[in-house]
């Protein structure tokens, strides 16, 4: 896989991990403001990006682990990687985030 193959990989792992962030941190602001419906359109939304995302990650994997390509990782590949896994723990702690709203409006907080 040459560089520039690899670099679009590694910049659409990274544009769609950070639109599934976006999303994620949208959804906790609309929860935080007792729009849980929104909120949780916003966190399906952002699993959208997250699969496209990943899908293009497993491609590297499924590549190399076949033996087609031998992936050069460089820092581009590593800087998506963390982006992708920064999408998946926004996920986690926004659904969290989301049920401790939903639980302290309903015992009757502000």
């Amino acid at each position: 896989m040459t560089y520039d193959e690899l670099s679009e990989f590694a910049m659409e792992i990274i544009a769609n991990s950070g639109m599934a962030r976006s999303c994620y941190i949208e959804a906790v602001r609309l929860a935080k403001n007792k729009e849980f419906e929104k909120a949780n359109e916003k966190i399906k939304e952002g699993e959208k990006y997250y699969f496209e995302a990943h899908e293009a990650q497993n491609k590297l994997i499924f590549a190399e682990a076949s033996g087609e390509e031998k992936i050069q990782v460089n820092i581009l590949i590593v800087h998506a990687q963390d982006h992708l896994t920064m999408a998946l723990m926004t996920k986690d702690n926004s659904k969290e985030f989301i049920e401790l709203y939903k639980a302290l409006y309903e015992k009757g907080g502000n």
